[in-house]
């Protein structure tokens, strides 16, 4: 016997002992398919197709701008500005792009910020 499958012992039964496996046995399937209702697919589409998040495209605009004020403050250090001039250039220049980066920044199709 192997794995608790057989005859403990093959004397008596005028069998060898050798065991095989059932091919005629059909194992039954699912009866019950759970499929999605047409509520789940439209609640599963409504969180797909979400709008953008303000906060992420507000956050990715002010780092659009610090990236541009760091390119301008390099510029200046080359220019060899003295440091108090490059901060309030620099200032000036962010509070420029901040004013008017609310509505002129350039947006893709789904409403990122190119």
């Amino acid at each position: 016997m192997y794995n608790g499958i057989g005859l403990t012992t093959p004397r008596g039964s005028g069998t060898n002992g050798h065991v095989q496996r059932n091919w005629a046995f059909v194992r039954p399937g699912k009866k019950d398919k759970d499929y999605r209702a047409e509520d789940d697919s439209k609640k599963l589409d409504a969180q797909l197709n979400r709008p953008p998040n303000k906060e992420i495209l507000d956050h990715d605009r002010k780092r659009r701008i610090e990236v541009k004020c760091i390119e301008f403050e390099e510029i200046l250090e080359k220019q060899g500005r003295t440091p108090e001039e490059i901060k309030t250039l620099v200032d000036s220049y962010r509070q420029k792009l901040m004013g008017q980066g609310k509505t002129d920044l350039a947006k893709d199709e789904f409403g990122r910020v190119a």
